[in-house]
């Protein structure tokens, strides 16, 4: 079934209001802090593995002290390696500030990111693609 002249026009002026409204979420979204690194997530899956390990030998053993040293090593391990994960992180944004809100609407040279997290590349990808620099 075509569609009519009026209903073109609508869904194209749909179409631009929502890429323009994706742009502007993708600009306003907080940057980092989402993720855990690959070395958070091992830490946190060892430090599991182990308390459990040790809970069990101290179900086996009937002493439940041993059984709460594993349960306080998993929660250790785990706040452990996500507070290392944000400091990390804190300590890398406080050494590359970025400069998004900052830049020149006029000007069409932008620096490109050689480095950054995966989502920080794909929103500079974004970002270049809405301008037609691709």
């Amino acid at each position: 079934m075509a569609l009519s002249e009026q209903e073109q026009r609508l869904l194209e002026e749909m179409e631009r209001s929502l890429y323009q409204n994706d742009a502007d979420v993708m600009s306003t979204t907080p940057k980092g802090g989402q993720m855990a690194s690959a070395k958070a997530i091992t830490i946190i899956v060892l430090s599991v593995v182990v308390g459990l390990g040790i809970v069990v030998a101290g179900i086996a053993s009937s002493y439940w002290w041993i059984g709460l040293i594993g349960f306080v090593v998993m929660i250790a391990g785990i706040v452990w390696a996500l507070r290392g994960a944000n400091n990390s992180e804190l300590g890398e944004a406080a050494e590359f500030p970025s400069s998004g809100s900052g830049r020149n609407p006029g000007s069409s040279a932008k620096p490109r990111k050689t480095g950054g997290s995966f989502m920080d590349r794909v929103e500079d990808r974004w970002e270049r693609r809405q301008d037609g620099d691709l």
